[in-house]
């Protein structure tokens, strides 16, 4: 198959929406339409258009209750993108993110100082593109083994908090927080499609078990009380240990 169109996927705001829900687990077709606020037909449409692409991969499975078979999605593909686009250059790479070579990879040193930009004859300017290209493919080689890292280390946060919590709306929330570093509660509101009472709930459940910071209505990843967690130092009144 060829490359998808990814930058004609991600154009649309419904088709990252699904794909966010998608990465948290796989989805049956009516779980999918509840999250986005557009009509059935119009999330079929957008489905069948990342299906054709190779984005997604769908299939059939019997569900919990006596009735016809659900159908599911997931996403087909591990890659990572890369663009540019300024008034003299626009370029892109889709990036393998899978297990392979760029496990391996583990330093990476990159030297600009040596390359000038400025001056210089013709012949000397091209030579500075080539080894700025060169150190730019180093960046590339990092971000490749960096985001397939990433990409397990998700993979297994997931498995770990549905196996030991069990509650797939804390997750989506850690889950954003991971990628993005903060939410506002609206934010979350809109993206989950909840009530904003709802998503400060939920927050404050995942609190329990991820420390998070709640504050005028932004919510991220507390990274000291984390800390503090893991080396069993007593926090919020309690001692959390290393759980």
């Amino acid at each position: 198959m060829d490359e998808p169109d990814i930058f004609y996927i991600l154009g649309n705001r419904v088709r990252r929406d699904l794909l966010s829900h998608l990465t948290c687990t796989e989805c049956y077709f009516s779980f999918l339409s509840s999250k986005v606020s557009v009509s059935s037909t119009a999330v079929a449409k957008h489905l069948k258009i990342m299906e054709r692409e190779g984005i997604l991969k769908s299939y059939e499975r019997e569900g919990p209750f006596i009735g016809p078979a659900r159908k599911y999605y997931n996403i087909a593909i591990s890659n990572t993108y890369v663009a540019t686009v300024t008034p003299n250059i626009f370029w892109y790479r889709g990036l393998d993110i899978g297990e392979g070579p760029s496990e391996k990879l583990e330093r990476v040193e990159i030297d600009l100082t040596r390359i000038p930009v400025d001056g210089g004859s013709l012949l000397q300017m091209v030579n500075s593109f080539l080894e700025l290209t060169s150190e730019l493919e180093k960046i590339l080689g990092a971000l490749q083994a960096v985001e397939s890292r990433r990409d397990r280390l998700m993979k297994r946060i997931k498995e770990r908090y549905l196996a030991e919590i069990g509650d797939m709306t804390q997750l989506a929330i850690l889950h954003y927080l991971l990628l993005y570093g903060e939410a506002t509660i609206d934010e979350l509101s809109d993206r989950l499609n909840l009530k904003e009472r709802e998503v400060l709930v939920k927050a404050q459940e995942l609190d329990r078990f991820v420390p998070l910071t709640i504050k005028e209505g932004l919510i991220k990843i507390d990274g000291e009380k984390l800390k503090q967690k893991l080396g069993g130092v007593k926090y919020g009144g309690e001692d959390k240990g290393r759980g």
